[in-house]
């Protein structure tokens, strides 16, 4: 296949196009103005795309799907009103762009495979929550609620439409893991407040493999939780992590300092809120996690 994809420079992306390019298909990186690439693999190479003015490279033609993987990391910063704006157009506005550019083509992509999080339940507790679960509330599950409508107008041209609810992502070197074990390593590594929360996570190798198995599996479309069908709590990531890294869990960070820290609405959302996701669509499917348990994931991940 020819595939387009966007936000190929990030975490998920520089891991999908190399593997997607070793499996011999076509990979169009989309990248922004000035931006720079670090060449890449065999059968990848790079399409100008410019979401500000909808413009795309001639070298799209003829593609046969796209993954729409771009958007600023809501990580980086506090959430100012200005870095709010920046987080909603990296993904609302730009999927927009995206989608107009691809129903201009004479032949349309047969299917877009476009980002969102699990950001859309809001904090639901001990809630179990499937792709059938109702909206939460707050910034991010605005934020994923628009972002994934921009995606399905590309069904107006009978493209397959995938929205890929990813939860907390796992890799040595990139993501939140990283933020996570600098703590450890230094001796103050610890629960997140009451440690209670949900933590949905999900391994870097199997949210490349579900890509590729959405990508292919032509039946299959509308959300789909990027998950482990296994969720911990927080006290129970925070143990596994402290078991792999042969380091103590004893400083538990409390509430409050997060707040002071990242502000009230960002620490709740990210660090305090509680998503008890399941992958039930890909469980359906009969879609085999090469990483289902934490303890052995960690170890994997961390020892690669």
């Amino acid at each position: 296949m020819k595939i387009l994809v966007t936000g190929a420079t990030g975490l998920v992306g520089s891991a999908l196009v190399g593997s997607l390019a070793r499996d011999g298909h076509t990979v169009c990186r989309l990248v922004r103005p000035q931006t720079k690439t670090a060449g890449g693999a065999r059968g990848a190479f790079d399409v100008s795309w410019n979401p500000a003015t909808g413009e795309l490279g001639g070298a799209a033609v003829g593609a046969d799907a796209v993954v729409n993987l771009g958007g600023a990391s809501i990580a980086d910063g506090r959430w100012s009103e200005s870095r709010k704006k920046i987080l909603r157009s990296s993904r609302v506005d730009a999927t927009h762009a995206l989608v107009t550019a691809m129903g201009k083509m004479n032949a349309k992509p047969s299917v877009l495979v476009s980002a969102s999080a699990i950001g859309f339940y809001g904090n639901r507790g001990d809630e179990v929550l499937s792709e059938s679960s109702t909206p939460g509330e707050g910034f991010l599950s605005d934020l994923a609620k628009d972002w994934e409508a921009e995606a399905l107008r590309a069904e107006m041209f009978r493209t397959r439409v995938v929205l890929l609810r990813f939860g907390i992502i796992l890799a040595k070197h990139g993501g939140a893991l990283p933020k996570m074990v600098l703590p450890f390593r230094l001796g103050v590594g610890g629960r997140i407040a009451s440690g209670q929360q949900w933590m949905p996570w999900v391994a870097i190798d199997d949210v490349v493999e579900i890509v590729k198995f959405v990508l292919s599996t032509r039946d299959m479309g509308g959300p789909i939780n990027i998950v482990a069908p296994e969720p911990v709590r927080n006290v129970e990531f925070t143990r596994a992590l402290a078991n792999a890294l042969h380091r103590p869990a004893l400083f538990p960070a409390p509430a409050i300092a997060l707040k002071l820290a990242l502000g009230q609405e960002m620490a709740e959302a990210l660090l305090l809120s509680s998503h008890r996701v399941v992958p039930a669509a890909l469980t359906r499917i009969g879609y085999r996690f090469l990483h289902s348990q934490l303890p052995p994931a960690l170890k994997t991940i961390l020892s690669s």
